[in-house]
C-alpha cells in the first residue's frame, strides 16, 4: 500500500489517515508532499489521474484500489483487517464512537478556521463564540465517552480506537492554542500526545522546513 499525506505540521486530515494506516498493522509506503508547493503538482502528474480525490490528501493506494478521504480510508482498512481493530466491540460504545467520528468528520468548522492545526506553534488567539461552542461540545463528548466506556484504558473508549484517530488533531489544536480543559481531558490529551505514533508524527512535523502562512495565526507566546 502507498499513502500520500500532506505537511505533517498542518494537515489534520493526513494525520487521521496516517494513524488509521498505523492502526491497521499493515505495511505501507508513506509519501509526504508540500500541499502548498509545486512538488504536489509534480506528484500528481507522476502518479497519474488524481481526479477522484480532487487533489486532496490523504490518498491510499492498495493495488488497483484508490481510496481518498480519511474516514473512507479508515473504513477500507477496517474491512481488510477486522472492524474490532478500529471500533469498540460493545454495541453502545461502538454506536457512540461512530457518531463522534461522523460528527468530527462533518462539523466544527469554526474551530477549524479559528485554530488551524500547527503542531510547531504555541500561540495565543482570540476565540470566537462559535469556536468556544465547538470546544464545549467536544469536551462534553470526551467526558461522556470516558465516563461510560473508558474504564479499560486512557483513551476515549479505553483502548486506542477510531475515535482517538479522529480527535487527535483536536488534541494538537488544544495544545497549540493553550485551550484550558478540565483534569480528565488533560489526562486524555497527555495519553494521546505521548502515544508512540503521535510522537513519531510530531517529531517529523518539527523537522519540516515548509511554512504555510495562512495557518500561522495568533501571537507567539
Amino acid at each position: 500500500m502507498k499513502l500520500i499525506i500532506g505537511n505533517k505540521n498542518y494537515s489534520s486530515w493526513s494525520l487521521r489517515g496516517w494513524l488509521a494506516a498505523k492502526q491497521s498493522g499493515l505495511s505501507f509506503e508513506e509519501l509526504t508532499v508540500h500541499i502548498d508547493g509545486d512538488d504536489w503538482q509534480a506528484m500528481k502528474a507522476q502518479d497519474g489521474d488524481f481526479q477522484p480525490s480532487a487533489g486532496k490528501v490523504p490518498v491510499l493506494w492498495d493495488g488497483d484500489v484508490v481510496v481518498w478521504d480519511s474516514l473512507a480510508i479508515l473504513e477500507y482498512l477496517a474491512d481488510k483487517v477486522g472492524r474490532d481493530r478500529f471500533w469498540p466491540k460493545n454495541d453502545a460504545a461502538r454506536g457512540m464512537a461512530r457518531a463522534m467520528v461522523a460528527e468530527m468528520h462533518s462539523s466544527y468548522l469554526p474551530l477549524r478556521r479559528n485554530c488551524p492545526m500547527n503542531i510547531r506553534a504555541r500561540v495565543d488567539v482570540d476565540l470566537s463564540d462559535e469556536c468556544k461552542g465547538n470546544i464545549v461540545r467536544i469536551l462534553g463528548l470526551w467526558a461522556e465517552a470516558r465516563a461510560r466506556f473508558g474504564k479499560g484504558g486512557p483513551f476515549l473508549f479505553g483502548t486506542f480506537s477510531a475515535a482517538d484517530i479522529f480527535y487527535a488533531p483536536i488534541v494538537s489544536r488544544f495544545l497549540t492554542y493553550g485551550i484550558g480543559v478540565p483534569g480528565f481531558a488533560q489526562a486524555y490529551m497527555q495519553a494521546l500526545w505521548e502515544h508512540d505514533w503521535m510522537q513519531q508524527w510530531v517529531e517529523a512535523a518539527m523537522a519540516e522546513e515548509w511554512t504555510i502562512s495562512q495557518f500561522e495565526v495568533g501571537t507567539s507566546s
